[in-house]
C-alpha cells in the first residue's frame, strides 16, 4: 500500500477498505461519477483529507477521502473511456482499423454486456459524432456477425454480449423461441431462427424438436392469433426443407388448413400478414379452396393492396390461368367496382402484362373510383391514385392512344365534369389530351360547331335544377348504394343473396343514370332567352295560336329542353309541340300533335318570353 495512505490508516482518518479503494485513484488515474461523469485524479492532498478530481467544467474539484473512495469508480488505463482521454487520435485510428476489437473493448469494460445506447455514450461526442458513430457501428457488425463471442441482438433495444466460450448462435435462438410466450414474440424468434438455419446444418434433431413446438404453438394459436398461426407454420414449412427427415407428418397443421378454416376473413388476414409473405400463403390457395381457389383470390384482389394484386396475377399466371384474371379485371372495369389499389397497380405497370384493359375504359374507371373516394371518406388529393394520375405525365397519353374520336370525347367530358381535380390540375390534363389529340382543341375551348349543334339550349333555373339532382345522386344516392351493397355482401352466399343482387342491379340504373347525366350536363349552354328573334318562332317566345274553325286561342311558351310544365302552358322545344312550332311565322298554320291526333292550327302572333318567374325563384340569381 502506498506508503502516505498507510500513514493516514494508522492515523486513524480512514479503514484499511477505504484505503485500498484510494489506492486505485492514484494521482492521474481515471475515474466515473454517477453524477458528474468522467474524470481525472488531479492530485491528494492527504494533510487536509482530500482528492482533488477534474470533472470536464470542474476542474480541481475537492471531494473528502471517505466520500470519493464510496463514490467514484476507478477506470482502468486500457479501458477504452481512458484511452479516448488520454490518446484520442490513436483511438480514433483504431476505431477506423479495428472497429470490432474496440466494441469487444467496450463490452468487456461494461461486464460483457452493453446496449448500443451504453456504446454510444462512451465514444460520442468525445471522438465522433453521430454520423461517424453509425458508419463506425455498421462497419463493426460486419465483422462480429463472424465472431463467435459476441452475440448480436435480435431486436433494437437488447444488448450485445461477449462470452469466453464460443457461441452457437443458432442454438441460442432457438432457445430465445423456447422462451417466447406471446405468437408475437414467437415470430419473431422462430424468423431469426429461419435466417440462421446455416448456422443449424448439423443440428438436425434440434430442428425436429423445433418444428414440432412450432407446429404446437400454432395449433394453441390459430383460433386467436391465426396471422401468426400461419407465419409459424410457413416459418415451419421453411425449416423443414432444409432436409428430408425434418418432412412434416400427413397429420401435421397446414397454411391451407388455416386458410380453409378462416376463409370468411382473408382480406383481414392478408391486411395482416407482412407483405414479404403474401406469395407463400397465396401458393396454399389451391390445396386450401381446391376448385375455388380462383373465386377466392379474385375476391381478394379486389380488396388488397397493389403489392397483393401483383402476386394474385402471378398466381394465376403460374396457373396458366391469365385469361381469367384479365376477364375479371375487365369485368371490375365495365361495371365499375375495381378499386383504386388494383388501378394503382395497373397504372404503376402499365397493364402488367393485361395491356387488353390498358385503355380508355380503364380512365373512366380512374375518375368513377377517385369519385368514390371522395364520396365515402372525403378525401381525393393526396391520394396514391389521385397523385399517379397527377405526376405520370405519360399515364393519359398511353390509355387515350388506341381511342377513336368519339372515346376521347367522352373522356375530355369526363374530365370537364368531375369534382375530383382542382382547375389548374384539370388543365393541366387537359393539355396532356390536347397534345396527342389535337383535334379536340376546340371541343375544350368551346369553339367546336359540332359540339355547338349538339348542345342543348337550357334555362338557367332547369339547369341548377339538373346540377342538384346530380349532385345529389353522387353524394347520397350511390354512396348509399355502396353501403348497401357492402351489408349485403355479409349476408352470405353471394349467388343466393336477394339482397345483394338488388343492391348491385339498382348500381348499374345509378351508374348509367350518373353517365348520362354527366353527358347531358357537358352539353347544356344556359340561357335566360333574352334577344329572341320574333320573326318567326324561336326557343325563348312565347306563341298565340288560333283555330280557324272554331276561333278559339291558346299559347305556348316554348323554353329550354329541360322545361316543362303543361299547367303553366310551358313547352320543351324538343317537346313534339315545340319541334312542330320552331321556325314557323305569323300567319303560317302548322299541324300540332295531341293525343287524339293532329290539330290544325294558325301561327296569330310571337313575342318574346317575360315571365321569367314561371321557371323559379333561382333564375334571376343564377343568371
Amino acid at each position: 500500500m502506498n506508503e502516505e495512505l498507510q500513514k493516514v490508516v494508522e492515523a486513524g482518518k480512514i479503514n484499511q477498505e477505504t484505503a485500498a479503494r484510494l489506492e486505485l485513484l492514484a494521482p492521474g488515474a481515471y475515474c466515473q461519477h454517477k453524477s458528474w461523469g468522467f474524470g481525472r485524479v488531479a492530485e491528494w492532498n492527504l494533510l487536509t483529507g482530500q482528492v482533488l478530481i477534474d470533472f470536464g467544467t470542474r476542474k480541481a474539484h475537492p471531494m473528502q477521502l471517505e466520500y470519493a473512495a464510496q463514490t467514484l469508480t476507478a477506470i482502468p488505463a486500457e479501458a477504452i473511456r481512458a484511452q479516448a482521454a488520454a490518446d484520442p487520435a490513436g483511438l480514433k485510428e483504431r476505431m477506423a482499423s479495428e472497429p470490432a476489437a474496440v466494441v469487444r473493448d467496450i463490452l468487456r469494460d461494461h461486464g460483457g454486456r452493453a446496449t448500443v445506447d451504453q456504446i454510444t455514450a462512451v465514444l460520442v461526442p468525445h471522438l465522433v459524432d453521430a454520423a461517424g458513430f453509425k458508419k463506425f457501428f455498421d462497419a463493426a457488425k460486419k465483422k462480429l456477425k463472424g465472431d463467435a463471442h459476441v452475440h448480436l441482438p435480435g431486436k433494437k433495444g437488447e444488448p450485445l454480449e461477449l462470452h469466453d466460450a464460443p457461441v452457437n448462435a443458432g442454438a441460442k435462438l432457438i432457445e430465445s423461441f423456447r422462451g417466447a410466450r406471446h405468437p408475437k414474440d414467437q415470430v419473431v424468434a422462430v424468423d431469426a431462427v429461419v435466417k440462421s438455419l446455416d448456422d443449424l446444418a448439423q443440428e438436425i434433431d434440434e430442428l425436429k424438436t423445433l418444428a414440432a413446438q412450432i407446429e404446437d404453438a400454432a395449433k394453441k394459436g390459430q383460433k386467436l392469433h391465426s396471422v401468426q398461426a400461419i407465419e409459424l407454420l410457413l416459418a415451419r414449412d421453411e425449416i423443414c426443407e432444409r432436409h428430408d427427415a425434418l418432412q412434416p407428418g400427413t397429420e401435421a397443421p397446414g397454411v391451407a388448413d388455416i386458410l380453409r378454416s378462416e376463409a370468411s376473413r382473408l382480406a383481414e388476414i392478408f391486411a395482416a400478414l407482412p407483405a414479404s409473405k403474401h406469395r407463400r400463403v397465396l401458393a396454399q390457395f389451391k390445396a386450401a379452396f381446391a376448385e375455388r381457389w380462383s373465386d377466392r383470390a379474385l375476391s381478394l384482389a379486389l380488396k388488397g393492396t397493389p403489392r397483393l394484386a401483383q402476386e394474385i396475377a402471378r398466381l394465376f399466371e403460374l396457373e396458366g390461368e391469365r385469361a381469367a384474371f384479365a376477364a375479371a379485371l375487365d369485368k371490375w372495369i365495365r361495371e365499375r367496382s375495381i378499386s383504386p389499389e388494383v388501378l394503382l397497380w395497373l397504372c404503376k405497370e402499365r397493364g402488367a402484362g393485361f395491356e387488353g384493359v390498358f385503355n380508355v375504359r380503364l380512365f373512366g374507371a380512374i375518375i368513377g373510383a377517385l369519385e368514390d373516394d371522395v364520396l365515402l371518406s372525403d378525401i381525393t388529393r393526396g391520394t396514391k391514385l389521385h397523385d399517379l394520375v397527377m405526376d405520370d405525365k405519360t399515364l393519359l397519353g398511353d390509355l387515350l392512344a388506341e381511342a377513336d374520336p368519339i372515346e376521347v370525347r367522352d373522356a375530355v367530358r369526363k374530365l370537364k365534369l368531375t369534382t375530383v381535380f382542382d382547375d389548374l390540375n384539370k388543365r393541366s390534363l387537359l393539355a396532356r389530351i390536347i397534345k396527342l389529340h389535337p383535334d379536340i382543341q376546340a371541343m375544350i375551348t368551346g369553339d367546336n360547331d359540332e359540339e355547338r349543334r349538339a348542345s342543348l339550349v337550357v334555362s338557367w333555373a332547369s339547369l341548377e335544377r339538373r346540377r342538384k339532382e346530380y349532385e345529389d345522386l353522387i353524394n347520397r344516392q350511390i354512396p348509399q348504394n355502396t353501403r348497401d351493397i357492402s351489408i349485403a355482401r355479409g349476408y352470405g352466399d353471394l349467388r343466393e343473396n336477394f339482397e345483394f343482387k338488388s343492391a348491385k342491379e339498382q348500381q348499374r340504373v345509378l351508374l348509367r343514370r350518373k353517365s348520362e347525366m354527366e353527358r347531358e350536363l357537358g352539353l347544356s349552354r344556359g340561357t335566360n332567352f333574352e334577344d329572341v328573334d320574333t320573326s318567326k318562332v324561336n326557343i325563348g317566345a312565347t306563341v298565340t295560336l288560333v283555330d280557324p274553325a272554331t276561333g278559339a286561342t291558346e299559347f305556348y311558351h316554348i323554353l329550354g329542353a329541360w322545361d316543362g310544365s303543361p299547367e303553366k302552358q310551358i313547352v320543351s322545344y324538343q317537346a313534339g309541340i315545340g319541334q312542330a312550332l320552331l321556325g314557323k311565322a305569323a300567319g303560317e298554320t302548322v299541324q300540332v300533335p295531341t293525343e287524339h291526333g293532329d290539330r290544325t292550327l294558325r301561327v296569330e302572333r310571337i313575342e318574346a318570353f317575360k315571365e321569367l318567374e314561371l321557371l323559379g325563384a333561382e333564375t334571376e340569381a343564377t343568371a
